[in-house]
């Protein structure tokens, strides 16, 4: 996995944007301090990093830290392979959803850079990884959920039915007081929008996924890190396909293992927390 430093410069298509309007605009990025540890120092990869060892360069697994949450990207897909973050009551404020959606202007020159215009016209709507409203006590941190590498296609009956469920109750359990470490993403090819059967779109040959996964580990409080990990914290793992038909269906419906789930990515999730604990909470369905 290669790693995105500060110093990276914009790509050609955001030099062709007027700058004094770019930086108007409060999607203004602040990426993390990188380190050598397995978190790279990114409190949003406490639960550890699920791709391999990072590589000088790797375009389809190049790993960006921000200050509002941690992906990895695939320049070929044209979507992140993984969105990992931290959610607790202190993400949670009062400001207005961002006004637009905007290319990731801290891609390196030469990547496929995807636009809001890839998916005018798809049949699939632009689905948050990270969610606008885990991110609302600045216009900044907002806006920053609106970067399109944290976007995937998706349908719009998952958007809100299902995959909707499952983020309003991560944010009203952060509400509650809890802490949670979310990683989502999307898996396989081809998904059945509003036009039919689709295994890209756009003029960047955005990879259309089959479905899309989440992984939710809840901890008691803020503060407490990988110690408050134990074999009993509560886990919720699903897969949900990209299709129609589903905007009445429960997230309980889809839910699996984390166990499936590095079976069907080929990730290795939670890798920082003991294994001991991994063997007694990535087997487990939640709620079982």
């Amino acid at each position: 996995m290669a790693i995105a430093d500060i110093s990276t410069k914009p790509t050609k298509y955001l030099n062709r944007w007027k700058w004094a309007s770019f930086l108007s605009c409060v999607c203004v990025l602040e990426i993390a301090a990188t380190t050598q540890a397995r978190n790279y120092g990114s409190i949003h990869l406490l639960m550890g990093t699920p791709s391999s060892t990072p590589a000088s360069t790797n375009r389809d697994d190049f790993l960006l830290l921000k200050r509002q949450y941690a992906l990895s990207y695939n320049s070929s897909k044209g979507t992140a392979n993984w969105v990992s973050w931290q959610l607790n009551a202190s993400w949670i404020g009062e400001v207005d959803r961002c006004k637009s959606f905007r290319p990731d202007p801290t891609l390196p020159r030469g990547f496929k850079v995807v636009t809001p215009t890839d998916y005018t016209g798809s049949g699939f709507s632009r689905g948050h990884m990270t969610r606008s409203g885990d991110r609302t006590v600045t216009a900044t941190d907002n806006c920053a959920t609106f970067l399109m590498t944290n976007i995937v296609p998706q349908t719009q009956e998952n958007n809100e039915g299902p995959w909707l469920e499952l983020e309003n109750l991560s944010k009203d359990l952060a509400l509650s007081g809890k802490e949670l470490y979310i990683i989502a993403g999307p898996l396989g090819v081809g998904g059945t929008g509003l036009k039919g059967e689709k295994n890209q779109i756009g003029k960047n040959q955005v990879t259309v996924p089959a479905s899309v996964w989440k992984i939710v580990v809840v901890l008691d409080k803020p503060g407490i890190r990988l110690k408050g990990v134990t074999a009993e914290t509560r886990v919720i793992a699903v897969n949900i396909p990209n299709t129609l038909g589903i905007k009445t269906n429960s997230y309980k419906e889809h839910l699996t293992t984390v166990d499936e789930l590095e079976k069907l990515t080929g990730y290795d999730f939670l890798s920082d927390v003991s294994k001991e604990v991994q063997e007694a909470i990535e087997d487990r369905k939640d709620g079982e």
